[in-house]
C-alpha cells in the first residue's frame, strides 16, 4: 500500500458513530505504528481532509471532504436520485432499504430508508463499511465485477462476522455463479445475525458495478411471499436506478427477476 493509499485509508475509520478519533485509536484501528499515523494525519490536515477537534486530542473530517462529496454528487447525483428509489422500494416491501457505493476495494453504505409498517426493523448506519463476502450487496457486486477485482476482494483473510459468515473463497465463487443466473444476491445472517438481505448491483456507464441496492429484513419475517415481492421490486428498482444515473446494464445481467 502506497503513502497516499495509507493516508486515505485512515479516513475510512470515521463514521456516524465515530465522528472524532484520537491518535491512539487510529493507530489501533489501522494497525500502523503511531509515528506513521501522526505523520499521515498531519498531511491530511494540511490538505483540509481532517481537522483537529476542539480539545486538539482527536481528529474529525475536514471541509475538503465536503467539497469533494458535493462535486461527486454534482457529476453523478446518485445520492439524490437514490432517495426516491429507496423510499419507493421500502414502501413496496415494508422493509429497510439501503444503497452502497464502491470506493476502491471498499464498499460503503451511502443512504437508507425505513418502512413504518413494522416496529421491529433492520437498523442501518450511513457510511458503514460493508464486506464483500458477507453481505448481499457485496456478493451482488462481485458477481458482475471484473475477475481480477473478485480475486483481490476474496484474497483474504476474510472477516468472520457471525457463525453463518462464509469465508471459503471456493464456496463464495460458486455462489457468485448462482447470482449471475438470477441477478439477485442474498445473505442470511452472514453480516448480522438474524438478518436476511437481498441485493442487486447498480451499474455505471462502463457496464461495471458501482454499488448495490439492497433490502434487509429480519429472518423471522422472511416468508416465501415476502421474498418474491422483494426480489421482484428490487430487480425493477435496480434497473431503474442504473438507468436514472446514466448507467448501462450489461447484456449478461438477467432482464427479469428470477423466482
Amino acid at each position: 500500500m502506497g503513502t497516499v493509499s495509507k493516508a486515505l485509508s485512515l479516513l475510512t475509520f470515521f463514521n456516524h458513530g465515530r465522528t472524532e478519533i484520537g491518535l491512539s485509536d487510529l493507530t489501533r484501528l489501522s494497525g500502523m505504528n503511531k509515528a506513521t499515523v501522526y505523520r499521515l494525519m498531519g498531511e491530511l490536515q494540511e490538505s483540509g481532509f481532517v481537522e483537529q477537534a476542539d480539545n486538539d486530542r482527536s481528529y474529525r473530517l475536514g471541509p475538503q471532504v465536503l467539497r469533494l462529496a458535493a462535486l461527486r454528487e454534482a457529476s453523478v447525483p446518485i445520492l439524490s436520485v437514490s432517495r426516491r428509489v429507496l423510499r419507493d422500494l421500502s414502501d413496496a416491501t415494508g422493509e429497510t432499504t439501503h444503497i452502497s457505493l464502491l470506493q476502491g476495494l471498499q464498499l460503503n453504505s451511502l443512504s437508507h430508508a425505513y418502512s413504518p409498517r413494522h416496529a421491529t426493523k433492520v437498523m442501518m448506519e450511513d457510511a458503514e463499511v460493508l464486506t464483500y463476502h458477507a453481505t448481499a450487496s457485496g456478493l451482488a457486486i462481485l458477481a458482475f465485477a471484473e475477475p481480477d477485482f473478485v480475486v483481490e476482494a476474496l484474497s483474504g483473510p476474510l472477516q468472520v462476522h457471525t457463525p453463518d459468515t462464509v469465508t471459503d473463497p471456493k464456496a463464495i465463487q460458486q455462489e457468485l455463479e448462482n447470482i449471475r443466473s438470477s441477478g439477485i444476491a442474498q445473505s442470511i445472517g452472514g453480516f448480522e445475525a438474524e438478518v436476511h438481505s437481498h441485493a442487486v448491483p447498480v451499474f455505471g456507464p462502463d457496464r461495471q458495478p458501482i454499488g448495490a441496492l439492497a433490502v434487509a429484513a429480519p429472518v423471522s419475517r422472511m416468508t416465501s411471499s415476502l421474498k418474491q415481492i422483494i426480489r421482484t421490486e428490487l430487480h425493477r428498482q435496480g434497473l431503474a436506478l442504473t438507468n436514472r444515473i446514466g448507467g448501462i446494464v450489461p447484456t449478461s445481467f438477467p432482464q427479469e427477476a428470477a423466482a
